[in-house]
């Protein structure tokens, strides 16, 4: 494959991706746009640099592979910027769109509450739509370690998406 090729073939790709790569890198990083594009842009370099390797096979895989390994790496980083709040000001207009914005802002959001590898395990498993063996490889566990991952983070999720929708008392 001649330079320009690969180019091209590496700009297709990253243009038809963008939107779902960026989604990932934000429920990976609890929701943080500036964090998740930066963790998006770090894995296109890697994939750049292995796209000769990879572009026949499984290029998306790879990227999602560096995003969830390099999220929970930074994850294990004090972080002291700017905190994401709980409630976006001026939701849409439209009533269902509101709901529906609401519910993922606090899916979001919870997801931000749990431990790094928790929340890549259940963003591969169930918003990738990933086979749990996808997730182990992924994550760079044994299968086992995947499926508690995903099971004490989806149970950590209902216990706190229940404080959040019950009343104070």
């Amino acid at each position: 494959m001649t330079g320009q090729a690969r180019v091209e073939e590496f700009d297709r790709f990253v243009a038809a991706r963008w939107p779902a790569l960026l989604h990932l890198a934000r429920l990976l990083t609890g929701g943080d746009r500036h964090r998740a594009e930066d963790l998006l842009q770090e894995a296109l370099v890697k994939l750049w640099f292995a796209w000769p390797r990879v572009a026949e096979q499984a290029p998306e895989a790879y990227v999602r592979k560096v995003l969830a390994r390099a999220a929970a790496r930074s994850a294990r980083r004090r972080w002291w910027g700017e905190q994401p709040v709980g409630r976006l000001p001026d939701p849409p207009g439209a009533a269902d769109e509101a709901a529906a914005a609401d519910e993922r802002t606090m899916l979001e959001a919870l997801l931000a509450l749990l431990p790094a590898r928790q929340r890549a395990a259940v963003v591969l498993r169930y918003y990738q739509d990933l086979p749990e063996g996808q997730v182990a490889e992924v994550l760079g566990c044994p299968l086992g370690t995947a499926r508690s991952l995903t099971a004490r983070g989806v149970a950590r999720l209902r216990q706190l998406l229940a404080e959040a929708v019950s009343p104070v008392e």
